[in-house]
């Protein structure tokens, strides 16, 4: 066996502990600093079905939208910008490309632009960037950003004028784009829908009913009573569907749920996939705080948010490094008096979470 393959790659792990009756918890700008997710899971403890307020919430998500072939410089559109970029949040990110070699866009709630470039793209684009952050000596990437509602990115300006001509003549990038829009939806995107293929997506749902399920106990006692990275790889396991029973006779897995531990006789795995919005995942949070004000035999969820793996931004739009496993991930552990236990996770080869 490789010697690289013994060890899980180095993770960086940010844990945080309050409730969210504290004036001052962290928990919506947390939430919102992470732009691009594809998934969210959640874990149920002793539930069957998943209960109806949380279903409709669920299955309310907002839709996104798929573009084929859209050229980036499209995203300069003087329209588009007037109707979706200075009219509240747009998510873009383009789609099946990858951070570690291809190049990939993305365009920020906050009207930022950001492109992940590799060195000659970036020399051929002409407009002023920086080395990434990752490259390291080699300088192989370059990341552009730019504020498409500072004055000289104005339909004109000399900033604008620069960057147009670069990604319209010099450096022609198509791709198939992602994108969404709060609080407009389809309506605010229909200057640059109208004009290439496009299909419109809803968020896709899923459940999974699991029966006797090891689980870690006191889960939000405080202080907490279990190491977050063993919570984390036992809910993990749980996600992806692999025991963590820890059987001698099983070779497909040696994990297995932390001690002190309680068998549950049933649990509820949901999961959300698709381009999912910061604004969704505070309302289906309120919803979960809701459902735990409720008599129940388990005083607990866990809700996992997945970002984007070949996202060029990670956390508060800073830049995103894929080199290993390109982990950029929080988990949510919900009590019923309010409390919470907040784990920020990413890779190695990127920045500290918030």
């Amino acid at each position: 066996m490789s010697v690289d393959l013994d060890h899980t790659p180095r993770c960086l792990l940010v844990s945080d502990r309050s409730s969210f009756l504290h004036e001052k918890n962290r928990i919506n700008s947390q939430v919102e600093q992470l732009n691009f997710n594809y998934k969210v899971s959640l874990l149920l403890p002793e539930c069957g079905s998943t209960p109806s307020h949380l279903d409709s919430m669920l299955n309310n998500f907002s839709t996104f939208y798929l573009i084929r072939k859209l050229p980036i410089y499209e995203l300069l559109d003087k329209r588009f910008l007037e109707t979706a970029v200075y009219q509240g949040c747009v998510y873009g990110l383009s789609y099946r490309t990858r951070i570690d070699e291809d190049i990939c866009v993305a365009l920020m709630p906050n009207g930022h632009l950001c492109l992940s470039l590799d060195k000659d793209s970036f020399q051929v684009l002409g407009v002023e960037g920086k080395a990434s952050r990752f490259s390291h000596r080699t300088k192989s990437r370059y990341v552009v950003s730019v504020d498409m509602t500072e004055s000289s990115m104005v339909p004109g300006g000399r900033g604008y004028l620069r960057l147009l001509t670069g990604l319209k003549s010099r450096l022609p990038l198509k791709s198939d784009f992602l994108l969404s829009h709060h609080p407009g939806g389809g309506a605010s995107l229909q200057a640059l829908l109208s004009r290439y293929d496009w299909s419109e997506h809803k968020p896709e749902v899923s459940t999974h009913a699991l029966t006797c399920l090891s689980c870690p106990t006191q889960l939000t006692s405080i202080p907490p009573n279990f190491d977050p990275h063993s919570f984390l790889e036992w809910l993990g396991a749980v996600d992806a569907d692999i025991s963590c029973e820890n059987s001698s006779c099983s070779f497909l897995s040696s994990l297995a749920c932390p001690e002190p531990k309680t068998m549950l006789s049933q649990a509820l795995r949901v999961s959300v996939c698709g381009l999912l919005l910061p604004q969704d995942i505070l309302r289906l949070i309120q919803e979960i705080r809701c459902y735990l004000d409720q008599p129940q035999l388990q005083s607990w969820v866990a809700l996992t948010v997945h970002g984007f793996v070949d996202s060029p931004v990670s956390w508060g739009g800073r830049e995103h490094g894929a080199l290993r496993g390109g982990e950029n991930f929080y988990t949510l552990l919900m009590g019923e008096d309010h409390t919470y236990h907040l784990h920020l996770v990413t890779g190695a080869h990127d920045t500290c979470p918030p």
